[in-house]
């Protein structure tokens, strides 16, 4: 009789099929208690669903919580997710469906198609669509313009909400600036933070600046609202803010069609409401400290909602930093008895590590600037009519006026875009139609 001894193996087999390698991705849009249980329920789904397929690795579950979906870049776990996917650590992504994913077309083709071409598909559980298996972009284009005229829908609801809260006043501050906390929907006064907002006015009337008041805060280690640190742009802020007089003015931003952030400068309704709240400072305390404001811009240069230095100085906001691109600022040196003006990099008076870029003399400056004009009108037949001959040929040309009529053309079909967005939310548009006509005006 034969012996026979089995000998294990003990090297995988290189031609077996290796297991796919999965990760799923969860968004929840809130951070309520609901949502973040929605979140864990989804989260444990999935390791049981991936880890009960024989065939895939389960590598973990990529998530957002409290953001929205309508912007990729606001998302650190869907951009970990595609770091990892780039890096080949991933082969499939699974997740519940086109919505959570984006709700933005472009957003939603674009990482798509940056995913297939590195090899990475995706499964959406809802549509029941894999992209490794599609034959075109059309459904998943359809699909995707459907999540984002539903966010679009979702949003304009919310938005009028929100401004029949301020028409009737009962809108609720839910993030207070410093010196105040939200409890049960009040604005109530953080006694410790308004002791530093009374400081900050003090300093204010006492005539220092916005720049020295935040030295003095980071020098006694005292946290902004954030946690960070201060600075003048922080500092002035507070200074301007009605809230700290107890009034309030209600929607100073807004969000555009296309889910950005912007100031309103006029563009939509304001609403103010006088002694909304328990006040920190005065009002007589507060038009002074308006009042120095102005009058030290009115100094400088400064107009309104122009960051720039306007006047005071022939540099300013004119040199630029080779290292780090930022501007240089205008400062007093003194070495001994001896003080000389000299211009430094804001970034490496800010931060020495980020910026190795020393100072440079006001007069070396000058005498480079005054170089360099020289050379430029020695050498004007070489270099600056030659210039003046081709600007006033493309001038002649039409291209200028052809860029006009580009840029209008472009704000046209904008327009065009916005309002395709509003009547598909309005459910006035089919969405075949809808997808078909906002692809040409993409075109």
């Amino acid at each position: 009789m034969r012996k026979i001894t089995k000998i294990e193996a003990n090297r995988p087999d290189p031609f077996a099929n290796p297991k796919l390698r999965v990760a799923a991705y969860c968004r929840v849009s809130t951070d309520s208690d609901e949502q973040l249980e929605s979140l864990k329920a989804q989260t444990t789904h999935y390791e049981k669903h991936i880890k009960a397929n024989p065939e895939w690795e389960y590598l973990g579950v990529y998530y957002d919580e409290g953001i929205s979906g309508t912007k990729k870049e606001n998302r650190e776990g869907l951009q970990k997710l595609i770091s990892d996917c780039e890096n080949k650590k991933i082969d499939l992504i699974v997740t519940k469906s086109i919505s959570r994913f984006a709700r933005n077309t472009t957003d939603c083709l674009e990482m798509v198609r940056r995913l297939v071409e590195i090899g990475v598909f995706i499964y959406f559980e809802k549509e029941n669509i894999n992209t490794q298996s599609m034959e075109s972009e059309l459904m998943l284009s359809i699909l995707s313009s459907l999540a984002e005229s539903e966010s679009t829908s979702i949003s304009e609801n919310n938005k009028w909400a929100v401004q029949k809260r301020f028409q009737n006043g009962t809108f609720k501050i839910s993030y207070p600036p410093y010196g105040y906390e939200n409890i049960d929907g009040q604005m109530v006064v953080n006694k410790e933070q308004a002791e530093m907002v009374k400081y900050i006015f003090s300093q204010a009337l006492a005539g220092k600046g916005t720049g020295k008041i935040a030295n003095a805060l980071n020098n006694r280690n005292i946290p902004s609202k954030r946690g960070g640190k201060w600075s003048g742009t922080t500092i002035r802020g507070i200074l301007v803010n009605e809230k700290y007089v107890g009034d309030a003015l209600l929607q100073k931003t807004y969000t555009d069609s296309n889910f950005n952030r912007r100031t309103n400068y006029g563009e939509k309704n304001k609403y103010f409401i006088q002694d909304h709240h328990e006040a920190i400072i005065s009002r007589e305390d507060f038009e002074k400290a308006a009042l120095i404001l102005e009058q030290r811009a009115r100094e400088k240069g400064i107009e309104k909602r122009n960051s720039k230095y306007q006047n005071r100085y022939s540099f300013s906001s004119k040199i630029i930093c080779s290292e780090c691109g930022g501007t240089f600022k205008r400062r007093i040196h003194s070495t001994g008895k001896i003080r000389y003006v000299a211009w430094t990099c804001n970034t490496h008076l800010t931060h020495k590590e980020e910026c190795s870029m020393l100072f440079i003399r006001d007069k070396d400056i000058k005498n480079a600037f005054i170089t360099m004009m020289n050379k430029l009108i020695f050498g004007k037949d070489f270099i600056l009519k030659p210039l003046l001959n081709k600007l006033k040929i493309m001038s002649k040309s039409g291209n200028l006026s052809k860029i006009e009529t580009l840029e209008k053309q472009i704000e046209s079909n904008r327009k065009q875009q916005d309002l395709l967005v509003s009547l598909m939310a309005k459910k006035y548009l089919e969405p075949a139609l809808f997808n078909k006509e906002k692809n040409e005006l993409q075109m």
